[in-house]
């Protein structure tokens, strides 16, 4: 925190970022209050959660070549008229077409402002000693502002007006990245060269870590997305639908205090050794999940929620650590929403696949997901470590890289 210029893009930061949290619920409340149908309101809201995957990678190409500001005004303005056409179709009853189709531009223009404050973070410590606990203080306020943003636009949907949630949003979005752009002393600068040897821009996907890394957090986001609806379909197969949020934030707690420890502590080991380690630990806490929701123990499934949220954070945090030593700081934006984008792009997967699994085999049936997914990115990542590690770092085989002690230094001779 004593890092010169952290609060001028923290604060503001925060404020831009909070709007995320709150667009998906936003739309399921609002379109399920116009239809009477959450299958209309999820896909509504999957269509977002997807274009904005895809897109968010485009946007972070763009705001490294041409800096933060000049991606972030039009796309908060491009966003707030998306969610306001939207609102106005919900509202007429417009068909569910048309309410996919401007749910598009409203996922795509999402504003990628905590990529941005982590681009932030690593042009601000150059490498140091404290970009662990950088990453981990953004995992942190990632998470806090998850629990924040649902509760805000619930409470607004409920008790204001079903657009509530909607409206807030994107004023949130408009004002909060005002000022987040106006800080343009801590903005990493442009790029507008760093073009490979075929003449095209260099992309982070051109580093292998990244892609590796991708497929990691498409399994985080499959416990984020498995957790929400599982933990849902649980409470109500047991008729306490009131301890779902109780669950969610024993799980999201978890997570949050995991964040909390692995800022504090100096890491010996290098990132790219912890990963593997790190996925372990997190597919090992999905394993009980199922029979934890099997015997329909709610304060069993709380104990697993809060040993798999502990599990979380040092597997999110030590992969967005290795995007600032894989990645050059042309591409980190790109870098860092690649792997947001396949958080949520998994979230939406896990979410989609584990309410069918519960409609089909039961409410413990979609814990199930989290499990797969972790052990599919845990194989990914134990398989491919090796690209993990900084290209300069990495010896070709067969290369002698030390002698031994006592041999002599071959001298040219006349």
């Amino acid at each position: 925190m004593r890092t010169p210029g952290a609060w001028s893009f923290l604060l503001p930061g925060f404020l831009a970022r909070q709007p995320f949290a709150m667009l998906t619920i936003g739309i399921v409340l609002l379109v399920q209050h116009t239809t009477g149908s959450f299958g209309t309101a999820g896909a509504v809201s999957a269509a977002t959660g997807v274009a904005m995957a895809l897109c968010a990678p485009q946007a972070g190409k763009l705001a490294d070549r041409f800096g933060q500001r000049a991606v972030l005004l039009p796309g908060a303005l491009v966003h707030a008229a998306s969610v306001s056409v939207l609102i106005t179709l919900a509202l007429s009853g417009a068909p569910l077409w048309a309410m996919l189709l401007m749910a598009l531009p409203t996922g795509a223009s999402v504003p990628q402002v905590g990529p941005m404050v982590r681009a932030r973070w690593a042009h601000q410590l150059s490498g140091g000693r404290l970009m662990p606990t950088a990453a981990a203080f953004e995992s942190v306020t990632d998470e806090f502002t998850f629990v924040v943003g649902p509760v805000l636009a619930t409470a607004l949907c409920t008790g204001v007006h079903p657009a509530a949630g909607l409206i807030a949003e994107a004023t949130l979005t408009v004002i909060g990245g005002l000022l987040f752009a106006a800080q343009t002393r801590t903005a990493p600068p442009a790029h507008r060269t760093g073009r490979m040897a075929g003449g095209r821009r260099a992309s982070a996907l051109s580093v292998p870590g990244v892609r590796v890394l991708i497929v990691a957090f498409l399994g985080i986001g499959a416990v984020f997305g498995g957790m929400q609806v599982s933990l849902t379909a649980f409470t109500q197969s047991i008729g306490q639908p009131g301890a779902n949020g109780l669950l969610y934030g024993v799980f999201a707690g978890g997570n949050m205090l995991a964040g909390v420890a692995c800022g504090v502590i100096a890491w010996r080991s290098a990132p790219e050794k912890r990963l593997p380690v790190a996925y372990g630990a997190l597919a090992l806490a999905t394993v009980p999940l199922w029979f934890a929701a099997s015997v329909a123990s709610v304060p069993l499934v709380g104990a697993v929620g809060l040993l798999t949220g502990l599990a979380i954070a040092p597997a999110l945090i030590t992969g967005f650590t290795l995007v600032e030593r894989l990645v050059p700081a042309g591409a980190r934006t790109e870098a860092f929403t690649w792997l947001t984008g396949a958080v949520a792009l998994g979230q939406a997967g896990a979410a989609t696949t584990a309410g069918q699994l519960a409609d089909d085999f039961g409410a413990s049936a979609g814990f199930a997901v989290p499990l797969a997914g972790t052990a599919l990115a845990l194989a990914t990542v134990a398989a491919l470590r090796g690209w993990l590690t900084p290209r300069a770092e990495r010896q070709p085989e067969g290369r002698v890289v030390a002698r031994g002690e006592g041999h002599r230094v071959p001298v040219a001779v006349d």
